[in-house]
């Protein structure tokens, strides 16, 4: 930089902040411009743009966490610049990150801990891309070891499973059976599965907490009614437990469902760390309950203190701090820890549902009793004003993003609006919550005649 350059440079910085080049003029918003400006005015324009964004604390649509404390953060700032696939540079990051999969396989009762094996991934989503290839690999294996064609795989799960596994189908060419939640059945619990599985069946899917609406999927049920399959047609198909959100609940509040590798059944557990987990996003993880579910096909070996360390992930660079973030929570809150936090965010959910089942125009779809989720309905006939919708559009008006969106297929006819209560949001702001469900009903209630009603637009994206 020339002096001449050097000396605009400070005064510029002397310039009133919106007063400065970038702040007085409209950035082009195609290509880069040719001159640079202040680092301060940089952080001023990208900071000010983002204040459009919605309050984090209050995006009650989302299951991914927005609060952690201020030694996490401090942690967080220590090491983000750590890379986790780079486990030659960083061998104390790759060691933490076999710590926390056998922490969680411990806590997910893995028979064997020393044949039990697992990693991090980016979010639950590739962590269920990764169980859903180690089942598809498995069965294309044994099918070519008995002669028998492999081109025709697919996997069942319940309707309401969440998008990565149609985007694992899509992407690794198999075909989804969805079996259709209905008001008899709200999950995926057995019922007719055997309609549903053949012999190109690659695994079932089983979910401990429903996106749509928190529930959990009775795995136990499925594992018995897979056993009676077995009985009558000799075909033995495995679970995936999608636990992207109760496998970081369950253990702790409902700690004698069996859900997880207690049934021989379960091969692979998936979660997010980045919801109930706790953690900022993004940051998954699978285990298997054993090496033998993990197709050693799969697996690439690099080279990690004077050995090889097994790697498997979809992705190749990904951040570690967040591994990082886990280990400090597994050691902050312990199970004792862990129970006190998640207990704190069902109490809240009952208190929420409780509080909105007693206002008039609404019916629960379930309390919240299972993960700290819950949704509910209008009731039938009760207004031809407004719909919840409209409820959602008012509510956002405050700052508070609560969802509405229709169930999926056989119960499309039905919307559902849903509440997911993580850590951070007291009881004080779900009060304040609950008051204004109740000020925006009564005041839809008011309204003279029908809201007028255009495309609705639903906030939820699972």
């Amino acid at each position: 930089m020339s002096t001449n350059e050097s000396l605009n440079e400070s005064l510029n910085a002397s310039d009133p902040i919106f007063a400065r080049r970038g702040e007085g003029t409209v950035s082009s918003r195609t290509s880069l411009e040719e001159d640079s400006m202040l680092p301060a005015t940089a952080y001023q324009i990208v900071h000010d743009e983002t204040m459009l964004d919605g309050n984090a604390r209050l995006n009650l649509a989302t299951f991914v966490g927005t609060w952690m404390d201020d030694h996490a953060i401090r942690l967080y700032n220590d090491s983000f610049q750590k890379n986790m696939i780079d486990k030659d540079e960083y061998p104390q990051t790759a060691a933490i990150e076999q710590t926390c999969w056998k922490m969680l396989g411990d806590l997910w009762h893995a028979p064997d801990l020393s044949t039990t094996i697992g990693c991090s991934t980016i979010g639950s989503s590739e962590a269920c891309m990764l169980g859903g290839l180690a089942l598809k690999r498995r069965w294309q294996e044994a099918r070519r070891k008995d002669g028998k064609p492999t081109d025709r795989p697919n996997l069942v799960m319940s309707s309401a499973v969440q998008v990565c596994w149609e985007k694992f189908c899509n992407y690794w060419d198999v075909e989804p059976r969805l079996v259709p939640i209905t008001e008899e059945h709200k999950t995926l619990d057995g019922h007719d599965l055997d309609k549903y599985v053949d012999e190109n069946t690659i695994g079932v899917v089983s979910i401990m907490g429903v996106t749509y609406t928190g529930m959990y999927e009775p795995v136990r049920q499925v594992a018995e009614a897979l056993d009676r399959i077995q009985e009558q047609t000799g075909l033995d198909i495995a679970i995936h437990v999608d636990g992207a959100s109760g496998g970081m609940v369950a253990p702790f509040l409902q700690p004698d469902l069996e859900w997880d590798f207690r049934i021989e059944r379960v091969h692979s557990i998936s979660t997010s760390g980045h919801k109930y987990g706790l953690v900022y996003p993004g940051l998954g993880w699978v285990v298997w309950r054993d090496k033998q579910y993990l197709p050693e096909s799969l697996i690439f070996y690099v080279s990690y203190l004077g050995g090889d360390m097994p790697t498997f992930a979809l992705n190749f660079s990904r951040p570690g701090a967040q591994v990082l973030l886990q280990y400090y929570l597994f050691l902050r809150l312990g199970r004792k820890g862990y129970f006190e936090v998640q207990k704190a965010s069902q109490d809240v959910a009952l208190f929420l549902s409780k509080g909105i089942a007693e206002l008039g125009p609404f019916e629960l779809w379930n309390d919240g009793s299972d993960i700290p989720v819950f949704a509910w309905r209008l009731k039938d006939g009760y207004t031809d004003k407004w719909t919840l919708y409209n409820l959602q559009d008012r509510l956002r008006t405050r700052g508070w993003l609560v969802p509405a969106y229709p169930l999926p297929d056989d119960l499309a006819d039905v919307t559902v609006q849903r509440i997911v209560v993580r850590n951070g949001l007291s009881m004080d702001l779900a009060a304040l919550l609950l008051n204004d469900i109740k000020t925006q009903a009564q005041y839809l209630d008011g309204l003279e005649g029908p809201v007028p009603q255009e495309a609705q637009q639903s906030a939820f994206h699972h």
